[in-house]
């Protein structure tokens, strides 16, 4: 595996995970559409994600270099984990949602920055995708620092494009066919990363 190779498998795995609807990417498209303190909660919501992912990936990459069946077991349950997230976006594809700002009253800086860590550290979906599942996959990767470069640039990429652009991207992402796009787009991009995966 070269390393551009590895950084693309970040950037793929992580984007799949990342760009799926939450409550992390209304807050932030709403912040944007509102212009109160977007580039903040956007870059809480960076900051954060890298922390998670360099902690799942080395934390478990030191974890899973001395057992052999652990190595096993985080290899085929991330196939797994891929090969079922493809699924679930192939049948959204077919039944798209919309990505719908959350509409709010205006608040200081302060109470942005609380709501954003809030959105993003409260939510326990953010520690199964970050660390557990980028990390496990990442651990396993020849080059793990350019796997989790890729994904933290995955991040910086769509939390950036939100907070810049997220007047723009509203009306495109409350449009299903939008998101029947986006949605086949992370399910080939993770049955690519499988496929990876679960080559010898």
């Amino acid at each position: 595996m070269s390393v551009i190779e590895g950084y693309l498998n970040g950037l793929f795995v992580a984007a799949g995970l990342i760009i799926a609807i939450g409550a992390q990417n209304a807050f932030v498209l709403g912040q944007s559409l509102k212009r109160e303190h977007h580039y903040s909660a956007a870059l809480v919501c960076m900051v954060s994600d890298a922390v998670l992912i360099l902690a799942g990936v080395f934390g478990l990459a030191a974890l899973l270099e001395h057992s052999t069946l652990a190595m096993q077991l985080a290899r085929w349950g991330g196939v797994a984990f891929l090969v079922s997230y493809a699924l679930l976006a192939l049948r959204r594809a077919f039944s798209p949602q919309v990505l719908r700002a959350d509409q709010q009253p205006m608040r200081s800086r302060r109470s942005v920055l609380l709501s954003t860590l809030a959105v993003t550290l409260l939510n326990p979906h953010v520690y199964l995708d970050t660390v557990v599942l980028i990390g496990a996959i990442g651990a396993q990767q020849r080059f793990p620092l350019y796997f989790a470069a890729g994904a933290v640039s995955a991040s910086i990429l769509w939390f950036t494009s939100l907070a810049v652009a997220g007047a723009r991207l509203a009306p495109w992402l409350s449009r299903p066919a939008t998101w029947r796009v986006i949605d086949g787009g992370v399910a080939i991009m993770m049955l690519i990363v499988a496929w990876g995966l679960a080559r010898p």
